[in-house]
């Protein structure tokens, strides 16, 4: 009967229909992804001669009558019930856009074909020349859009073909991947150019801010502090986070013990230094602070233990961050622990084993990847410490670290090329963890 239906006239299998979805046309894939590497490249190309290009002197910005930065200074005038509102209906605007164009790409007809079209070539301009309405930067800023609208373009072509995905990908894709161009890889190309400049950013310099970093005394130990607090910081904060998660599992009052721990990672770390600049306070009449107060009870003389060099304040410094983080490293480690099979610990402990083997041959490794989370996260957040500093020190008796002085450098200073050095060693710190840290979590998903 099946045969018979085939052979039926006017009748026509779906297999005999033009197979040129995106999935199964193998060649039109490696034509697509061939034509997105290509304009990727050639958009990222001409962003940065956007960024770089010498500016003409006289020549007066080239705007739509108005930018984003204009929309900001007159937002920032309104009230700030005002603001809400305003803000509310300038993002459902662009949702709504985003959202009708979503819809309407795959559609057939004249009318979808020129919207689509307009689409494709007016919003990439108008995004631009709202972001970046400087002087000479019309060409860069069309041929920009041109690129983008000719890869939008190709994308509803290959929509019509089947692979109506595309477009909705691409389009949804866009603003992300200029936000993410303009907010994180613009900063950071910019920064380490900037760091082989001169103060003012005009004079190229070499490497002379990076032998400052390493070679000058404010430099060298903002460097050498911020060592020790990745090395000191997440190992304290980790090993009493742990031995406190392993020691009240399933004791009395467990959740009340916990929350008592918890409570300073709801601190900032601004609070958290004044309540410990308040600890450490130093006077030579009464002492207010608890730690001087305990000192001069025993006889001692007071101590001003914020200025006590070397590592001795920065020692102070890092028990305000450990005291806030401890509480972190313990609840996420207690819920590890927890997730450890009963069963595995029940054969250990049939084994013959004591506390200790059964902690580190069965409870460690099964929190292992928890262990390197709470681990390289901690590090992280210590090489970027800078509330503390500030709040407490001021950076004073070689306290500063890279993340305070970079700001301290920029702002006090007015040193852009100091600057830029000390976060592009901030960045190189940071980095090494990001990929471990990544690299663990997809081995995690692979065994999984």
């Amino acid at each position: 009967m099946s045969q018979s239906t085939v052979d039926k006239p006017g009748t026509t299998e779906q297999s005999d229909l033009p197979l040129t979805t995106h999935g199964a046309d193998a060649k039109g894939r490696a034509l697509t992804r061939i034509v997105l590497i290509v304009g990727f490249v050639l958009v990222v190309a001409l962003f940065f001669l956007l960024i770089f290009s010498a500016p003409v002197e006289g020549a007066r910005p080239t705007t739509l009558g108005f930018s984003l930065n204009d929309l900001f200074v007159w937002l920032g005038g309104l009230h700030p019930l005002v603001q809400i509102p305003i803000f509310i209906v300038i993002f459902g605007v662009v949702v709504a856009i985003v959202l009708v164009l979503i819809e309407f790409a795959p559609r057939p007809g004249r009318g979808y074909f020129i919207m689509r079209l307009v689409a494709c070539l007016v919003i990439p301009v108008l995004a631009f020349m709202l972001v970046r309405p400087y002087q000479n930067a019309v060409l860069y800023v069309v041929a920009i859009s041109l690129v983008v609208g000719a890869l939008l373009f190709f994308a509803d072509f290959r929509s019509r073909q089947g692979a109506g995905y595309l477009f909705q990908l691409v389009l949804f894709m866009t603003p992300a991947a200029l936000m993410l161009l303009l907010g994180l890889i613009y900063p950071a190309v910019a920064t380490f150019v900037k760091s082989f400049f001169d103060k003012k950013g005009e004079s190229f310099v070499g490497f002379e801010n990076y032998v400052w970093v390493f070679t000058n005394p404010v430099g060298s130990s903002s460097v050498i502090n911020t060592l020790i607090w990745a090395l000191l910081a997440p190992t304290i904060s980790v090993g009493i986070g742990l031995a406190y998660a392993v020691f009240i599992d399933k004791a009395r009052g467990e959740k009340v013990l916990k929350v008592l721990v918890f409570m300073p990672v709801a601190i900032s770390f601004v609070g958290a230094g004044i309540i410990w600049k308040f600890m450490y306070d130093f006077r030579q009449g009464d002492q207010l602070g608890l730690l001087n107060a305990i000192v001069t009870l025993f006889g001692g003389d007071p101590v001003n233990w914020l200025a006590v060099k070397p590592v001795i304040n920065t020692l102070m410094l890092l028990i305000v961050f450990i005291w806030t983080q401890t509480g972190f490293a313990m609840v996420i480690l207690s819920a590890a622990i927890k997730a450890v099979p009963a069963e595995q610990i029940e054969a250990a402990e049939l084994d013959g084993t004591n506390a200790w083997q059964r902690f580190t041959n069965v409870t460690v490794p099964g929190i292992r990847s928890s262990l390197i989370v709470v681990l390289t996260t901690i590090t992280i957040m210590s090489l970027k410490v800078y509330d503390i500093v500030a709040v407490m020190t001021g950076g004073r008796d070689d306290t500063s670290v890279l993340g305070f002085e970079m700001v301290n450098q920029q702002q006090r200073f007015q040193s852009y090329g100091h600057s830029s050095a000390l976060a592009v060693v901030l960045f190189i710190f940071v980095l090494p963890l990001i990929i471990y840290n990544a690299r663990s979590l997809s081995k995690q998903r692979e065994i999984r």
